[in-house]
């Protein structure tokens, strides 16, 4: 994968390191098992301390993104094998043999029809529930499967999976990332969607790139934005100066926006923006996720209620 280092401004080489591999990784840029630039490589590519390359890999080695191997390199973790959706067993396979030993058993096709409708009819789904550990970063997934499919959705943590009834009617919908715990947290047997992070190559496309006469701000209720975002605009060498970052959980943070060229946000924040503001909304969901969530409405939550 390619990095943007700058050397200028207040954000550290080892945070723009860290940033640049997490969204890679939850990306796929970089898939799990695969072998990460050594220590030495990238400090003379990009004439940084060799000792700023390791400390960024020991960060995201004991916040459990790669597994540094004695010997061998640095590595992006293995998760467990994914039980998601889209790597089941095709659908069309799993409906013959089913078939077949129905009609096996003596069923008629009159009977097999019947009875799947009554099925159906229980419990459809009726919402997407989406999971994660951070309630503001879950917000920001909240808001942008809302957009993108029009369904329902509600948000959970992995310790509200424990209560089953909060399961009911719903569609798991979680971070690639987070595979393993989702599956501990869900019944063996209850099937979710997984979905990835944008890659940051498109992270950083703009509508056009800003000019030194700019005045950016960037806004989000979800700190970790606030970082990336600081991370990835230095590393492309946007001026600093003409930068300003918002918490958008702390009074008067609306204050002076219509002052800026433009505002950098996510979905969740950019709901909170004042209409008549130019707005550059950052997109966390892959394009490819968020048409695998509208391929599913489409195909199995048509005409349930939203």
């Amino acid at each position: 994968m390619h990095f943007w280092i700058s050397k200028e401004g207040d954000v550290s080489i080892r945070e723009q390191l860290t940033a640049q591999i997490k969204l890679a990784i939850l990306s796929q840029d970089l898939t799990p098992g695969q072998k990460l630039p050594s220590t030495r490589e990238l400090a003379r590519r990009f004439q940084i301390h060799s000792n700023t390359v390791s400390a960024a890999y020991r960060e995201l080695s004991e916040q459990g993104w790669v597994d540094m191997r004695a010997g061998s390199g640095i590595y992006v973790r293995q998760f467990s094998r994914e039980k998601g959706l889209e790597t089941q067993l095709d659908l069309d396979n799993l409906i013959v043999e089913f078939l077949q030993l129905a009609r096996r058993k003596g069923y008629s096709l009159a009977d097999i029809q019947s009875r799947i409708r009554h099925w159906l009819r229980l419990q459809p789904p009726d919402h997407f529930l989406v999971i994660d550990p951070n309630p503001d970063f879950r917000e920001v997934l909240m808001a942008e499967v809302r957009n993108a499919t029009g369904f329902r959705v509600v948000g959970a943590n992995f310790e509200d999976c424990a209560n089953r009834g909060n399961l009911v009617g719903a569609v798991p919908v979680a971070l690639y990332g987070h595979a393993e715990m989702i599956a501990a947290s869900l019944p063996p047997k209850m099937a979710y969607m997984l979905i990835r992070t944008r890659s940051v190559a498109d992270t950083l496309k703009l509508e056009t790139p800003p000019t030194a006469e700019d005045l950016i701000i960037v806004a989000s209720r979800w700190p970790a934005f606030l970082q990336y975002a600081r991370s990835v605009l230095a590393a492309v060498k946007v001026d600093q100066d003409s930068l300003s970052f918002r918490d958008a959980r702390e009074a008067g943070w609306q204050k002076g926006l219509r002052a800026a060229s433009f505002v950098i946000t996510e979905a969740a924040t950019a709901a909170l923006i004042p209409q008549g503001i130019r707005v550059r909304t950052f997109q966390v969901i892959a394009d490819t996720s968020l048409a695998e969530l509208r391929g599913y409405v489409e195909r199995f939550l048509v005409g349930k209620p939203a």
